[in-house]
């Protein structure tokens, strides 16, 4: 079948559009502008066509797949129900894609990305992640049949993804707009995702997990299962190394508490596959993926880090991650730059980001980074932060050796020495990356 994918070039309907084309399929897409990963997508031989227009859709699709973010008033999507061309949403595109594999499937509201990609080098698996893992560096590869998924809970799409084994890192309440609020119908949902599977592996010490009251499955507790975890840096690259349970030593790529979780299921349900000596060797491949504690620059003074937190518990375990980086380097200077993502997810968050920078030395914010059509809701930042004093800047712009906060056009202040972390889910990334 042909399909055009609309929105092809985010991070998780490039990873689905890549894997049908894998499949056989005839693939093509659409996005509002070129990026990264447009080209990328080009360079592996799929048309990609931006900005989005109606003339895009040709009488020879058979499937239009869209994206959580298209609206009703795309001019793709109006073209394609006009030609009465079948068009469902990524998540409806879920039993299409992965109806007939042995899907290895990651939930959680932190911590799915990591152990997704940290599992698909385990496993040496086929792979759908949303984020690049930079050991095969793709968001996307495909081996067999045998697939690690990182299943999304913020549309409940994780409930068509056919998971084999599925494996939850922790279950805090997120999205919640998407639930209306309903936390009874939240807890559900990740309670029919985890039955679904034959195999469950699950953080037992986490809160959200315990009310779900899930009988037979493997259940991790990290405060008596994961011991003497210690931090180390190999060839300038950080890494954790740690013993679970009975089975010995693990090291892996990334620094903290969270990895070694992570890392830990990972491996728990790697055990549903092969041996724990394969397991040891195998994780080795883990190279950590882009945008989690991602080091985009590095000396012997200033420091670079871009990192996707965007809730305050996952900056939380970024910054425990940069007190680490900090202590076996000796640059004792942290400074945090921040972008905030969405209005509902600051606004809903609001307490939990205010506590969650107390590490740092200084704290820049940047504009919200904002989605198409969301309801802007007033947040009086320099009141609600006045305890970090912040710096406020419209963007940043990063050269060799330095950091420079821009308001105005103008230079506000520059940073040539600290570590400088960029946290967000917005543009940050690319405003970090200098090259």
């Amino acid at each position: 079948m042909k399909v055009h994918f609309i929105g092809i070039g985010g991070i998780g309907l490039s990873a689905l559009a890549r894997f049908l084309k894998n499949d056989g399929y005839e693939v093509c897409g659409s996005d509002i502008k070129s990026s990264p990963i447009t080209k990328a997508l080009e360079e592996e031989g799929i048309k990609v066509s931006c900005p989005q227009d109606a003339k895009n859709i040709s009488d020879d699709l058979d499937i239009v797949i869209y994206s959580a973010a298209v609206t009703d008033e795309n001019p793709e999507l109006i073209e394609a129900r006009l030609k009465q061309i079948r068009t469902i949403s990524r998540k409806e595109a879920l039993p299409i894609i992965l109806g007939d594999k042995k899907n290895y499937c990651v939930a959680g509201a932190h911590g799915k990305s990591t152990t997704t990609a940290i599992l698909a080098s385990i496993l040496e698996s086929s792979a759908l992640i949303g984020a690049i893992s930079k050991d095969f560096g793709s968001n996307f590869r495909y081996v067999n049949d045998l697939v690690s998924f990182e299943a999304d809970e913020s549309d409940a799409s994780f409930l068509l993804s056919n998971p084999y084994c599925s494996i939850v890192t922790n279950a805090e309440p997120e999205h919640m707009e998407y639930y209306q609020y309903d936390y009874e119908k939240f807890f559900e949902a990740y309670k029919k995702f985890i039955n679904l599977a034959a195999k469950r592996v699950l953080n037992a010490e986490d809160e959200y997990i315990k009310k779900l009251e899930i009988e037979e499955a493997t259940y991790l507790y990290p405060s008596v299962d994961i011991k003497n975890l210690s931090y180390l840096l190999k060839d300038g690259e950080p890494h954790t190394r740690f013993e679970l349970k009975d089975f010995g030593s693990f090291e892996v790529w990334g620094f903290g508490y969270h990895i070694a979780i992570d890392a830990s299921l990972a491996i728990l349900a790697a055990l549903n596959e092969i041996d724990i000596e394969q397991i040891r060797k195998n994780i080795s491949n883990y190279k950590g993926i882009k945008k989690r504690f991602d080091i985009v620059q590095k000396n012997d003074k200033l420091v670079v880090v871009d990192d996707y937190a965007h809730h305050p518990t996952e900056i939380e375990a970024t910054m425990k991650s940069v007190e680490v980086y900090d202590n076996l380097t000796n640059i004792d200077k942290r400074i945090v730059i921040w972008q905030p993502h969405k209005y509902s997810r600051t606004h809903d968050n609001l307490e939990g980001f205010k506590r969650c920078f107390r590490r740092c030395d200084e704290l820049v914010i940047l504009p919200i980074w904002t989605i198409p059509g969301e309801q802007k809701l007033e947040i009086d930042f320099e009141k609600e932060f006045a305890l970090y004093n912040p710096i406020f800047a419209d963007k940043i712009r990063t050269s060799d050796g330095k950091v420079e906060l821009i308001k105005d056009e103008k230079v506000i202040h520059e940073y040539s020495d600290g570590i400088v972390l960029g946290v967000g889910a917005g543009d940050i990334t690319y405003q970090l990356r200098h090259n």
